[in-house]
């Protein structure tokens, strides 16, 4: 209850200040009024409840923070190379991944990553299967193709240190229970 509780405080602070930024100035009357608007939004909008069902470790989550940097700029500069050379424009297309994530909220995490990066955009995603369609904007040669491979398999590989090692990993009360709503043969059973 107590970390339910800091997290709420956590939020409030975030509005508030989201308040005092779109005002612009700090003062009590934009510190009381974010506080007041904060509490009525969380009163009356609540987020819904993420399970949480691993731990964060801090140095997998610095070396996914880094390789994100680095894949963004790289695709930045390949999409660069792409516009601005002679000839025609690249072969896009639509690959398939699948993916070893297990919770809901690691997979949304690694889904938006997958759309930051530029070149790739994430159009369809197999909840249960856990597979992944993301159109590429080059697929002009299997050493592309490769590249993206690697990619998704190496960020798949630093979501998994950074929040679901198999110690820490205890899935919650909610996890698959959307699944078993939708798999016919388990509608047969209940």
């Amino acid at each position: 209850m107590k970390r339910e509780r800091i997290l709420q405080f956590g939020a409030l602070l975030w509005l508030m200040s989201v308040w005092i930024l779109l005002w612009g100035n700090v003062s009590w009357g934009n510190i009381l009024g974010g506080l007041a608007v904060g509490a009525i939004i969380m009163v009356l909008m609540p987020l819904p409840r993420v399970p949480v069902e691993g731990r964060v470790h801090v140095l997998p989550l610095l070396r996914l923070a880094v390789m994100f940097v680095y894949y963004s700029l790289q695709s930045s500069l390949q999409i660069a190379w792409l516009a601005l050379r002679p000839g025609p424009p690249p072969v896009t297309g639509v690959l398939r991944y699948q993916l070893g994530i297990k919770s809901d909220l690691v997979l949304t995490l690694c889904i938006d990553v997958l759309n930051l990066i530029p070149g790739t955009m994430v159009l369809e995603i197999d909840q249960v299967r856990r597979i992944v369609y993301v159109h590429v904007l080059d697929m002009g040669s299997q050493k592309a193709v490769s590249q993206f491979y690697r990619t998704v398999a190496q960020l798949e590989r630093l979501f998994v240190e950074a929040f679901e090692r198999d110690s820490d990993w205890k899935p919650s009360p909610w996890h698959n229970r959307d699944q078993q709503y939708d798999d016919p043969a388990q509608e047969g059973s209940s």
